[in-house]
């Protein structure tokens, strides 16, 4: 076990800038996941893959297409979005009135469909995607250097974050999708198509987890397995956060991060299941979560 105050600035300063990284990944991650379930009451087993089909949109455009990061960042999304929408509409929408355990195993299998369908055609390797040249090299503080496109991971995370934050709690059409979710009956008797409101909320889970899709591209790569790899991790931050709660996911993705980079100072081997001691202990605590509500 290391001593915290013995460590120079440096390296406790690079650990907390990785902590905040991941925990940017794990904040848009369940943000889309708290999207879906909170208001179609779905736990989207598919996120995972979702994730991973955006950075490979983004590395099939850069290769085929000649569409730059930049053109990535709006392309994946809505072609993600897209793909979600024709998920809910052609399947989850036919078994909507059964348990909701059929839409848990509907979404993973066709998570591990599309897996599969990635594993064929790249086995199990990962393809490489350049950092855009305005995000290349860091910013030089004298005692730590910060790489420019980890500090715009975690502006362009935080930002995303908040704006889907503000459009589903504090505007109109947030409003029309919680009704559409909450009570579908009464809200189409005013006239609204709920439907179309129930497709656009999936579709808006499934775009968020393509754009972090494209935002880890050039870190860790394209890789059919990046998105199984963190799925339960980040079930678990939502967990934490409280099932369906927007603001949950946010703050308990960017706060379990920094637990993590934390760890990573103190005791490394414990950083691979910190945030799952976190989640028994918020659960025996607080089951609901720290901002969820009882049922």
């Amino acid at each position: 076990m290391n001593n915290i105050f013995e460590m120079p600035p440096q390296a406790i300063m690079a650990q907390l800038l990785l902590g905040l990284m991941n925990g940017s990944f794990y904040a848009i991650l369940s943000l889309g996941l708290a999207v879906i379930y909170g208001m179609l009451n779905i736990a989207n087993f598919t996120h995972g893959a979702q994730y991973m089909m955006g950075a490979f949109i983004s590395w099939f455009g850069l290769t085929y297409l000649g569409v730059g990061y930049w053109g990535a960042l709006l392309l994946s999304p809505l072609l993600g979005g897209l793909f979600g929408a024709l998920v809910e509409r052609l399947m989850l929408s036919r078994i909507a009135h059964l348990d909701h355990l059929y839409g848990l195993l509907l979404t993973f299998s066709i998570a591990l469909i599309l897996q599969g369908l990635f594993r064929i055609k790249f086995g199990s390797s990962s393809v490489n995607y350049p950092v855009p040249e305005e995000l290349r090299g860091g910013v030089d503080f004298g005692f730590l250097i910060l790489p420019r496109y980890r500090v715009w991971v975690i502006v362009a995370s935080a930002s995303v974050c908040a704006a889907t934050w503000y459009i589903i709690e504090k505007t109109r059409l947030g409003s029309y999708l919680r009704a559409a979710t909450e009570n579908p009956a009464l809200t189409q008797a005013f006239g609204i198509n709920v439907p179309v409101f129930v497709t656009a909320t999936y579709a808006v889970g499934v775009a968020l987890a393509a754009f972090a899709g494209v935002l880890a591209a050039p870190i860790y790569s394209a890789s059919p397995n990046m998105g199984a790899d963190l799925i339960i991790v980040v079930f678990a931050v939502v967990v934490i956060g409280g099932m369906g709660s927007i603001a949950g996911a946010v703050v308990s993705g960017f706060g379990l991060g920094l637990i993590e980079g934390l760890t990573k100072i103190v005791y490394p081997p414990a950083s691979e299941i910190v945030i799952f001691l976190v989640m028994g202990m918020v659960l025996f605590m607080r089951p609901a979560g720290l901002f969820g509500r009882k049922s």
